[in-house]
């Protein structure tokens, strides 16, 4: 039996581990495990824990990896520390990882310094901003990559990963996105309290690049959604460096008791999608605006760098300038416009791609101490 370790710190990368995770914990030749830190234990982020115990994921441990406003490094020791702690008693075989956030980081160093395999899902993507960084040094401490689609693929090739370890499966959150078994819209605004029945959604998360600009970008959009009296659902930030910033403007906009705002600090990701699928535009700066909007053709008003490299899409409009952002708002405002929903980032089958993966000989006999690949002479 091989035992397989999960990690999640935020609500975004539990989205897209979770069809993983719920179908390797079925299968008897595997022994699942899933690590729980990060936002997930975090009050005022939602303590989102809550919503994984309702999935009835196995053998779940968590420990508090942050308190408030503790630096991204002291976070990733942190995590190391109590990451070691879990590995100390467990013979562990692979560690399985998501995308560029801090947690993910920390456990592909430990398990490296343990001579554990990392797996890391979402490699290869570009963003330009220290997410990408991350994202990077994540993928050459990891052994076998899952991929989204063949560009990421070929990226790894060029930073020198082995290409048989390169697996496309596409994005393990499009086998949620594409689920038919969403709660109905009804059910989602009744639950969170939500009484339009027109509305977007805005999610603005901080760059760490540029934490001198993120006062004035957060005052800017806000200033833009006010002026154009339209209905939103504000969701909280991740809590990287300058989230205080962000969520100081929210809260003075709560306290302004605005009655076209719904502030909700998380909300439980198929609901999140049903909400989503039924919104006129979102608009922010999160991937999720160019990773799951585009499958249901929902238009996205990207702003700023955070995600100034990822995949050109014709429903995401990228921009920066304040007459074009609150240009775009009254246009989607007006009425819904349904683009071409895009299948980029795989068809909803990544957990069985992923199954059927592990479930190869070869791949165990992967050897953990890695070797550059030279793709060129020099």
């Amino acid at each position: 039996m091989k035992s397989i370790v999960f990690i999640t710190g935020t609500r975004a990368d539990y989205g897209k581990l979770k069809s993983l995770i719920l179908k390797v914990q079925k299968e008897k030749k595997f022994k699942s495990y899933l690590v729980i830190t990060g936002m997930h234990i975090i009050k005022k982020f939602g303590y989102t824990k809550v919503e994984i115990d309702k999935d009835n994921i196995k053998n779940c441990y968590k420990f508090s990896n942050q308190s408030k406003n503790t630096n991204m490094d002291i976070i990733l020791a942190n995590t190391i520390r109590g990451l070691n702690k879990f590995l100390s008693n467990k013979n562990i075989d692979l560690i399985v990882v998501h995308g560029d956030r801090i947690e993910s980081l920390a456990a592909a160093i430990t398990g490296n310094l343990n001579n554990i395999k990392i797996a890391h899902i979402e490699g290869g993507e570009i963003s330009g901003t220290i997410d990408e960084i991350i994202r990077h040094s994540i993928s050459k401490l990891s052994h076998l990559h899952f991929v989204t689609n063949n560009i990421a693929k070929q990226r790894l090739i060029q930073m020198g990963e082995v290409k048989k370890n390169i697996f496309k499966i596409g994005s393990p959150d499009v086998d949620v996105i594409l689920s038919k078994n969403l709660p109905e819209i009804s059910i989602v605004k009744k639950k969170y309290d939500i009484n339009y029945e027109n509305f977007a959604i805005c999610i603005f998360h901080p760059v760490t690049t540029e934490i001198k600009k993120i006062k004035k970008q957060i005052n800017v959009l806000l200033k833009i959604l006010i002026k154009s009296e339209y209905n939103y659902i504000i969701l909280y930030p991740n809590n990287d460096l300058g989230s205080e910033m962000i969520l100081d403007k929210i809260n003075w906009l709560k306290k302004k008791n605005f009655k076209n705002f719904k502030i909700l600090p998380s909300m439980r990701f198929e609901y999140y999608l049903s909400l989503l699928k039924n919104s006129n535009f979102i608009i922010g700066n999160s991937s999720s605006g160019i990773m799951e909007a585009p499958y249901y053709g929902i238009p996205t008003i990207d702003l700023g760098t955070r995600q100034i490299n990822r995949a050109k899409i014709k429903s995401v409009f990228s921009t920066s300038n304040y007459s074009r952002i609150y240009s775009l708002v009254n246009k989607f405002k007006k009425k819904k416009y349904k683009f071409k929903s895009l299948r980029y980032f795989g068809n909803g089958d990544s957990h069985k791609k992923f199954l059927e993966i592990l479930n190869q000989k070869k791949i165990w006999k992967t050897k953990n101490q890695k070797q550059f690949v030279q793709i060129n002479d020099y």
